[in-house]
């Protein structure tokens, strides 16, 4: 979900970071993956070079790069809370984050509930809220950009919007565009329930009725599911622009992770694919 905003006052980066679901379908990244996960690092240091100002909104892999510490330095770093509405092994990855960037950027402020302002550029942070339906993978900070009359939110990794709190901020901010992470559906009946996903429909078409919001872009979990579109069906007929990350930039849907079964087959693996370890819990 790496996003890079650009205001007349500032250069803004959120959650520069990239990684691979380490299993899916029983199988670890295809070499493809790992591939277009090279591609796009490389692009996001490129863009976080650019920026003023780096946003961290948690702390799993996907989200921050902790061996990467040195894009910090000289930037203005808001990151999540480190100790405070954080579960256990973020709270780790975070003491270890801190450790890593120590010295390194000009500024560094705990972002949770507070808001900062760049000339005419007006960022807000959510209150810390669930990194899905409850509190077992931690806490995220949803991220507002205001400047003048246009407003983006960037809702980090809330897995619907499911609650409340998550949707409410959207509402508040009265955005013109929102990226969202979108339900867990390529989990759904397991790790994630009908009802979570029916609540997640539910809190899109409030967002999309109770705010001015004309583009939804809708990416990262809902994107790892081939029938994507048929989960969230009701949000297509809500009459506004809904678009994937990719879409949103003029490209193609490249769903490597929901096809990784079909790339093993189209393209065999010899030898020992590259293997990723790290998990989002």
């Amino acid at each position: 979900m790496a996003t890079f905003i650009e205001t007349r006052d500032c250069n803004i980066c959120i959650d520069p970071s990239v990684s691979l679901g380490p299993k899916r379908y029983g199988l670890p990244p295809h070499p493809l993956e790992s591939e277009k996960l090279d591609e796009h690092w490389k692009c996001i240091r490129e863009y976080a070079g650019k920026s003023d100002i780096l946003v961290l909104t948690h702390y799993h892999y996907d989200h921050h790069d902790p061996d990467a510490p040195e894009i910090y330095r000289d930037k203005t770093a808001f990151i999540k809370h480190p100790q405070e509405n954080i579960n256990r092994s973020q709270k780790v990855r975070a003491a270890y984050f801190l450790k890593q960037i120590d010295g390194m950027p000009e500024k560094l402020e705990y972002a949770d509930g507070r808001e900062f302002s760049f000339g005419n550029t007006l960022i807000r942070f959510s209150d810390a809220v669930f990194h899905g339906t409850g509190s077992r993978l931690g806490y995220v900070v949803e991220v507002s950009i205001r400047e003048g009359g246009d407003c983006f939110v960037f809702t980090s990794d809330v897995e619907g919007p499911n609650t409340n709190e998550q949707t409410e901020f959207i509402i508040k901010e009265n955005p013109g565009t929102v990226y969202l992470d979108g339900p867990l559906s390529y989990m759904l009946g397991y790790r994630y329930s009908y009802e979570s996903l029916d609540r997640a429909v539910e809190n899109i078409l409030r967002i999309i009725s109770e705010t001015d919001v004309e583009k939804l872009v809708i990416d990262h979990h809902l994107l790892r599911d081939m029938n994507w579109k048929e989960k969230i069906a009701k949000v297509f007929k809500a009459g506004k622009e809904v678009l994937t990350a990719a879409e949103f930039l003029g490209a193609s849907n490249n769903m490597l992770e929901a096809r990784r079964k079909d790339l093993f087959k189209e393209h065999p693996v010899s030898g020992n694919a590259r293997m990723v370890t790290e998990v989002e819990e």
